[in-house]
């Protein structure tokens, strides 16, 4: 707008001086003396001098407009263009830099349009609220009788006689990826055992259903099977004797876990599943992550399943929805106006997803159905009653007595139909066990069912077997903080083992980028006809790191709540993916970088680039490279993998403070010298910062150059001025790099430039205090 007022007033002050020359020279002309001595009469060629003189200053005036016109329409033009135009960083005249305007608003203006969600709340309002219900409830843990968390239940035997009770039995294996052993360790040890009996035990008796949910442990038995088993698997899954829930790679925790990788392990499951068995999951199994988070049924339900069961909830919270008939729900997001994100939820009501906590609320008599405890066994049952084998003589009695926890426990749903689990942690390792407990529940099932005056049907199941025609309560919110008992409250998770939860972000990060260069790279490779020359092994490392990733989502990995060994065995994993990835990075970066793609060359001993730093050992702090500066200039190669453009602080490690930062066009950037600290206390000598501030496209590479030079033009050589609170400050002191030491003092003290004055607590070293924390010129805050 300023440049257009410019040109218009030079336009409008070249015209007048025109006009204004061709009056003065009209008025020359009619004042010569001649021309009063001729008595008016001009001669024939000064007449015709006159009228050149005016046709050119026509002609003058008529290029002038041109040029007025020409310049406007630039002008215009250069407004239109003004946002993808670069305009470069400058010194002023006192040595600070000016920093280009942002070509784009740093915010965005949302139109009602963009967020009708939370205009008004359309659409139905949840029954059930988790505030709401966390804030009735008194937490005061009464005693319930035999179910200790609960209450007595009480029924009338005459209660089925309209529409008989129908049970759903469904063995299952919680299989841990890692907690007491290491994931391998599990597989060697049992896993492997489990599935391979599975197979054999399956086909014996159509009748036989069996749920599996952690496809890492199934895809590496997979891997290791002959083409015979995995056609009998493929039966078993077709025929529904097999069913696979969830399908992610793990079953992973739901409060550290990051929702992109949550994602990616389920992305990768499910992936696995289509390709190998050709099924897709249904139905959601989560009997062992601490606590649930009102992201994973969001995820499920986009990913088509159509139900899911959860255990882990406060046992205060499964007390008040069994006394409602709440524990099966439409579980939906607090946001959505439209029921779309509505997913069926099977909440369990007892403490634990074992045997004698899932048929009925008296552990002491479910455990008795528990038949891997039968006498003679490696376990038995805490409460001195154990199981007995079933047989002729004894069956109406153990039916009539396993019937009876049945009822009590349809009473805490509305539906007349109950799902019972049937399994443990790492169950059926053993053919034994296989036969224990299906031919001892087979004959309970035949009796029960060949009785109708029980008015029960009973049977091995499926997972979704009680989603079927009622009306159930709409929830929303999560079931966090977990508590199994009295104050036993399960959120220390939520910050042990600290490096390797930083460790799972830095791989996240990594695996994004790594992806997003590779398939840009792959793409441009194989549309120039040079996928030959491009590692293409590369996607190997990708789809390992992927698994790693996933299998460290396991609620047992990055919670922190594995054994020592377990942990360092899921660090070593991250780093190896880690230098994986970077390889991945590399390779792709040389690639895009080059002008001339026929000069790449792949050559895995000795990289291209190298990484900005390195992790010698899983349980190691990363080192940042330092960058050696000589007389030629370094190459820095900086990758954006947002989606949108950004104006970032790039910072790199140099051995000398006599650095300039170049764009790759060589035009100056801005950048600031700073210490390198090795501690809180120390700096370290000939190593320092240089903090350069670059705009990096979407998605793309960007080249800066870094040069060794005596001239400062390139850097802001500003004192630093540095205070600890209580302690020396030992700071090499060089020309280049001036550093005042403040002495420790109980006063309160500021740190100021031209623009800013920062206050700080003498007592604490804190902002805050005392005193205001910032202040602009002036004193104003």
């Amino acid at each position: 707008m300023k440049l257009k007022k410019q040109v218009t007033v030079c336009g409008a002050a070249i015209f007048c001086v025109a006009v204004f020359s061709l009056y003065l020279m009209l008025d020359r002309v009619q004042h010569d003396p001649t021309r009063h001595q001729s008595g008016g009469n001009f001669p024939r060629s000064q007449i015709s001098v006159l009228q050149n003189r005016i046709e050119q200053l026509e002609q003058l005036l008529e290029e002038n407009h041109e040029i007025i016109s020409h310049i406007k329409d630039s002008v215009l033009e250069l407004t239109a263009h003004a946002e993808g135009q670069p305009v470069l960083p400058h010194h002023s005249p006192n040595g600070s830099w000016v920093l280009p305007p942002e070509s784009r608003p740093s915010f965005l203006s949302v139109s009602p349009q963009d967020c009708q969600f939370a205009l008004g709340g359309k659409g139905q309002s949840p029954d059930l609220q988790m505030l709401a219900v966390y804030s009735l409830l008194p937490f005061d843990n009464q005693d319930g009788g035999v179910w200790k968390q609960g209450f007595d239940i009480t029924y009338e035997p005459n209660e089925w006689d309209t529409e008989p009770l129908q049970v759903f039995v469904v063995p299952h294996s919680h299989n841990d990826p890692g907690w007491i052993k290491t994931f391998d360790k599990y597989y060697y040890d049992q896993t492997q055992h489990i599935l391979n009996s599975m197979v054999l035990k399956m086909q014996e008796d159509p009748r036989r259903r069996f749920i599996w949910s952690e496809i890492s442990f199934f895809s590496k038995w997979w891997d290791n099977i002959s083409a015979q088993k995995r056609a009998a698997v493929r039966r078993l899954v077709g025929n529904g004797q097999l069913e696979m829930v969830t399908g992610g790679w793990v079953m992973p925790d739901e409060a550290n876990s990051h929702y992109f990788a949550m994602i990616d392990q389920l992305i990768e499951g499910h992936q696995w599943l289509e390709k190998n068995i050709g099924v897709t999951p249904r139905s959601g199994w989560a009997v062992d992550p601490f606590g649930h988070s009102s992201t994973m049924p969001y995820l499920l339900k986009r990913s088509n399943l159509t139900g899911m069961l959860i255990q882990r909830v406060h046992y205060a919270i499964k007390k008040h929805f069994a006394a409602t008939q709440n524990l099966e729900f439409m579980w939906r997001q607090t946001w959505d106006p439209d029921a779309s994100t509505d997913i069926f939820c099977h909440m369990m009501p007892f403490y634990s997803y074992d045997v004698p906590h899932t048929c009925g609320p008296d552990p002491k008599i479910c455990c008795q159905f528990d038949f891997k405890r039968l006498p003679g066994g490696r376990i038995n049952c805490p409460w001195k009653v154990p199981p007995r084998a079933i047989t002729d003589a004894n069956v109406a009695e153990r039916a009539q007595l396993l019937l009876d926890q049945y009822r009590k426990k349809s009473k805490l749903y509305r539906s007349k139909v109950l799902l019972v689990p049937l399994g443990d942690d790492f169950r059926y390792d053993k053919p034994q066990e296989w036969d224990a407990q299906f031919l001892n529940y087979q004959r309970i099932f035949d009796f029960l069912n060949s009785q109708p005056n029980l008015h029960v049907q009973v049977c091995a199941g499926r997972s979704g077997a009680t989603q079927g025609g009622q009306c159930w309560e709409v929830l929303s919110g999560d079931f966090f903080s977990y508590a199994d008992r009295e104050d036993h409250y399960w959120t220390g998770y939520y910050t042990s083992r600290p490096f390797y939860k930083s460790l799972d972000r830095v791989l996240e990060a990594h695996l994004r980028g790594a992806e997003i260069l590779y398939s840009l790279a792959l793409a441009h490779a194989r549309r120039a006809g040079a996928d030959g020359r491009y590692p293409l092994s590369d996607y190997a490392l990708l789809s390992n790191a992927r698994r790693n990733l996933g299998l460290f989502q396991h609620h047992d990995a990055i919670t922190g709540t594995a054994k020592e060994a377990v942990a360092v065995d899921y660090g070593v994993r991250l780093l190896h993916s880690l230098t994986n990835l970077k390889r991945v990075i590399i390779n792709a970066a040389h690639y895009l970088v080059l002008g001339d793609k026929d000069t790449y060359r792949h050559d895995p001993a000795a990289p291209f680039l190298s990484t900005d730093d390195m992790r010698p050992n899983q349980d190691s702090l990363p080192e940042r490279t330092v960058v050696k500066l000589d007389a030629s200039p370094r190459y820095l190669v900086v990758f954006n993998p947002l989606e949108q453009e950004r104006l970032s602080v790039v910072p790199v490690l140099v051995d000398s403070p006599h650095v300039r930062v170049l764009s790759e066009e060589g035009q100056p950037l801005p950048s600031q010298l700073s210490a390198h600290w090795g501690s809180a206390t120390d700096t370290v000598p000939d190593i320092y910062q240089v903090s350069v501030l670059a705009r990096l496209p979407a998605l793309g590479l960007r080249v800066l150059q870094l040069h060794k030079s005596f001239n400062s033009h390139g850097v802001l050589k500003s004192s630093v001025r540095l205070y600890l609170h209580g302690r020396d400050l030992a700071v090499r002191k060089q020309e280049a790099v001036p550093v005042h030491v403040f002495p420790a003092t109980a006063e309160d003290f500021c740190l100021e430039n031209q623009h800013l004055q920062a206050c700080f607590s003498g007592h604490s070293g804190l902002g805050g205090g005392p005193v205001p924390g910032c202040f602009l010129p002036g004193g104003h805050p």
